[in-house]
């Protein structure tokens, strides 16, 4: 479990600069430029992310039980889990209207994402994983809606079209996952044997 939390520390921690240390942030960027921020940046998200996965693995060997999962949490699960994609999708398709009435899909991706996998979940690492991402994804949108007003900014207006793109580009990963990579990456599969 340490080297999960550390991992989440680490990757949500540099993540959260904005949310916590705007000002300190600024100031790295001049003083050292941009590149060496995204260097620092980058190898600290990827240490982060590593230990996050190795400590998950190794939480999952002796999982800790908080509560029974409901038995409509995978129905739930698929179906916020397609609407997580679509949003996600959203940050990615220029003119989506996704993108224009939510600003900042990714992070409202990774909320739905969170609950979610919350919802399927039951153990001591799936809390502090799922949770930890959902806290962070809050945070950060708080934030981000804040700088938003205060340095006035405008987003573009939806783009005829763009939204089913957005979609169609959120299903598609959907079913991969659902019906492939979740097995190859996870070893679960979400779809139920009949």
């Amino acid at each position: 479990m340490t080297l999960l939390i550390l991992g989440l520390i680490l990757f949500l921690g540099v993540h959260s600069v904005r949310i916590v240390a705007d000002g300190w942030r600024t100031k790295m960027l001049a003083n050292g430029g941009e590149k060496t921020w995204k260097l620092g940046y980058t190898v600290v998200s990827l240490l982060g992310f590593a230990l996050v996965i190795w400590g998950y693995g190794q939480a999952r060997l002796t999982p800790t039980v908080l509560w029974a999962v409901p038995a409509w949490g995978s129905k739930a699960t698929g179906a916020l889990m397609l609407a997580s994609l679509v949003l996600l999708a959203g940050a990615y398709v220029p003119g989506s209207k996704i993108k224009a009435v939510a600003h900042h899909p990714m992070l409202w991706g990774v909320l739905v994402f969170a609950l979610a996998r919350l919802l399927a979940n039951n153990t001591l690492a799936d809390v502090l994983l799922f949770g930890g991402f959902g806290l962070w994804a809050a945070l950060d949108l708080m934030s981000c809606y804040a700088r938003d007003r205060t340095t006035g900014v405008q987003y573009a207006a939806a783009k005829p079209g763009m939204m089913a793109i957005n979609v169609m580009a959120g299903l598609a990963v959907w079913a991969a996952f659902a019906f492939w990579l979740h097995v190859v990456l996870i070893g679960v599969s979400p779809i139920p044997a009949r």
